[in-house]
């Protein structure tokens, strides 16, 4: 990897972890129900929220409340049971509307999850708009669901993939980047934050270089909206694609925003009930925005315990969340610092970083160490984290990742540490 690097974000030495952060940890903690168990007789400390967070108690009633007084399908009825549950949906897609930045609701699809979310992309604008020798750039930080979709998609069409390298440092290397997007760029898709390395990247600054050479831009945002402020608006990404598991909602629900012109002219990618509005024995025609794209019985309940969640977000304040994560990864690397028998990944600043870090030790086989953590009630992960290029290109085959959210606190990165410290200890001398 090139150790030099050229980027909005340079990376910062000596940063010293704040005392003080907006959210009490602890208060929040109570309404995780899942958060008072004991695993293995100890307290959970549960370090994976990248890869799905906790629930709240709220986001959990909503959904049990939908099942025990509306349950019914959407869209399509005119008793009561129906017009509940489909004001209950839409509400959803409205507050997810305003969540990233007021945009407009029918810019608002709703999907499994981001996978599927940029898959959509991938199959319903790239298929009938690249060709052969026009060029898809990604970066080399990306989660495989923003990478296979692009590998696919350049053998279907010809089109050439490119990559915005990483340097030593964990930032995107952006010396080259008006020679890497240039223009035979026809689409740019790139993780908004680094699932394995943290990495915060400049987003709007590639999106404005792209926009200058008539390219557009998907956001993988899966690591992204939980952590940080979003304003489409501002950042004025053509897609941006996230998850609501991520950000204490519930699994099977996933969001597309898309500008209204794109999906104006975007087929779909699924066929059947719901999207359509007309259809004879030898011709069938589409609903109009959002519907176009959500064929099927959606996942109502998940979108009704989406709402909840980001409610509960909202009430927080993502300013706040954003505050508390640099609180708890300055504290984190900083703890991680004093045990020189392990390698940490990514910017050493959380200024530009979030909640997430990756590390090795050359005692501990990272799935050996997830497995004795967990002895001691700490849920961590073990793994390529579905980056298994990166982890290659890091030098490794896996790595050992703790990831924070709003449940948690320096009390948690202490345990952490402690259990570190045991498992190298213990390993060493095996």
């Amino acid at each position: 990897m090139k150790t030099d690097h050229v980027n909005t974000c340079p990376a910062g030495n000596n940063i010293q972890a704040p005392n003080k952060t907006p959210l009490d940890a602890d208060k929040i903690r109570n309404d995780f129900p899942i958060l008072s168990r004991k695993v293995n007789g100890k307290r959970l400390v549960y370090l994976d929220s990248a890869a799905t967070a906790q629930k709240p108690r709220q986001v959990i009633d909503a959904i049990a409340s939908y099942y025990t007084d509306h349950n019914a399908n959407v869209h399509r009825g005119l008793h009561t049971l129906a017009e509940e549950a489909t004001a209950a949906y839409e509400r959803a897609r409205d507050k997810t509307a305003k969540f990233i930045g007021s945009v407009k609701r029918e810019e608002i699809i709703f999907t499994r999850n981001t996978t599927e979310a940029i898959n959509m992309v991938a199959h319903s604008w790239g298929r009938h708009n690249l060709k052969h020798g026009q060029r898809i750039v990604i970066t080399q930080m990306e989660h495989h669901a923003n990478l296979v979709p692009w590998i696919v998609l350049a053998k279907i069409t010809g089109a050439e993939l490119e990559y915005i390298p990483i340097d030593a440092d964990g930032y995107l290397h952006l010396k080259d980047i008006n020679d890497i997007i240039n223009s035979r760029t026809r689409i740019v898709a790139l993780t908004h934050m680094s699932n394995l390395l943290g990495t915060i990247n400049p987003v709007e600054d590639i999106i404005d270089l792209a926009h200058k050479k008539n390219a557009l831009v998907l956001v993988d945002g899966a690591q992204g909206v939980p952590h940080l402020p979003v304003d489409m608006k501002t950042m004025n990404a053509d897609f941006y694609a996230f998850s609501a598991h991520k950000m204490l909602g519930p699994t099977g629900i996933g969001v597309l925003y898309a500008k209204d012109d794109l999906l104006g002219e975007m087929q779909p990618m699924q066929y059947g009930g719901e999207m359509i509005n007309e259809v004879r024995y030898n011709f069938a025609d589409w609903a109009e925005l959002p519907w176009k794209f959500e064929a099927g019985t959606p996942n109502i309940a998940g979108a009704v315990g989406f709402s909840a969640a980001l409610d509960y977000l909202e009430d927080l304040g993502m300013e706040k969340i954003r505050e508390h994560d640099k609180m708890l990864i300055a504290y984190a690397l900083e703890r991680l610092a004093e045990l020189r028998q392990f390698k940490v990944f990514g910017p050493k600043n959380p200024e530009h970083r979030g909640g997430a870090v990756s590390f090795v030790s050359p005692h501990v086989h990272p799935h050996d160490l997830a497995q004795f953590l967990d002895m001691q009630g700490i849920a961590i992960r073990a793994g390529h984290h579905c980056a298994q290029p990166l982890t290659k290109l890091l030098g490794e085959s896996s790595t050992a990742r703790a990831s924070f959210y709003i449940y948690n606190s320096q009390k948690d990165i202490d345990e952490l540490i402690t259990a570190l410290e045991a498992a190298w200890r213990y390993f060493a001398h095996v």
